[in-house]
């Protein structure tokens, strides 16, 4: 990369994130603007890939609503996320576990990894 845009691009990278990867369930709290009112909501799943790095960085989380399955694409440096809590680490054997998806009910289940 060049060095020009690394050191721009140095300045937008957090470091307040906790170590995650795909399989772990996560809570992400992110903040969301409805008019000029602003709040923090909750998006509670597992991680099913992480792309990228530096700034372009991005995490996909997983969950169950109401029977259906819902996907959030969230960037890892986006100054919109308040934090992220690692619930339970996740044992997987591969980096993108996109095989949850065409699973139901308890196969959807991941195997917690002892740390």
């Amino acid at each position: 990369m060049n060095p020009i845009i690394k050191s721009i691009t140095q300045e937008y990278l957090r470091n307040d994130l906790p170590d995650f990867k795909a399989g772990d369930r996560v809570t992400v709290f992110y903040k969301i603007k409805e008019g000029n009112k602003e709040r923090i909501q909750q998006f509670q799943g597992d991680v099913i890939q992480r792309r990228n790095s530096g700034v372009d960085e991005t995490f996909t989380v997983r969950k169950i609503s109401n029977g259906v399955g819902v996907e959030r694409i969230f960037p890892v440096h986006s100054p919109y996320i308040e934090k992220v809590e690692v619930n339970r680490l996740g044992k997987v054997r591969r980096a993108r576990i996109f095989y949850l998806r065409k699973t139901i009910g308890k196969a959807s289940r991941i195997k917690e990894r002892r740390s």
